[in-house]
């Protein structure tokens, strides 16, 4: 019997769980999450999408021990670690992401006069919800 090259989608077990909307949803959303964070992060550092510091609400400058701009510089940080942590363990890292926006969440409602932006972050919040939950499914770790 000889090989054939075109061996049937039902044959072959990856080519079935890319075709699983549940796999194609998860993947997107890993992809997208791990790296929204991450350039969101390192452009705290460079300030090319935005100047950053105008999104630090006073209750939140006034409790950190830093000047405005080295506050951003550490929400990058953090930002940039989480990117990696989505990236590497979505289980762990979608959840991180989830908490790490409500906070986001609350410093903007603190700020006012950005409703916009905090309901899209709620939306990324649900996203990265999403992801932790599709991840017990679709990933190892």
């Amino acid at each position: 019997m000889v090989a054939r090259a075109d061996v049937g989608y039902e044959q072959r077990p990856e080519a079935r769980i890319w075709a699983e909307p549940s796999y194609q949803a998860f993947r997107i959303l890993h992809f997208g999450i791990a790296v929204m964070a991450t350039i969101a992060g390192v452009d705290k550092f460079t300030n090319l999408l935005t100047d950053w510091a105008k999104y630090l609400s006073p209750a939140f400058a006034a409790v950190s021990p830093l000047s405005v701009q080295s506050t951003m510089y550490v929400v990058g940080l953090v930002e940039i670690v989480a990117g990696f942590l989505v990236a590497l363990a979505p289980r762990v890292g979608g959840y991180v992401v989830a908490c790490w926006l409500g906070g986001i969440i609350l410093n903007l409602a603190l700020l006012g006069g950005v409703w916009d932006v905090a309901l899209r972050d709620l939306g990324l919040m649900f996203g990265a919800l999403a992801l932790a939950r599709l991840a017990t499914q679709h990933h190892k770790l």
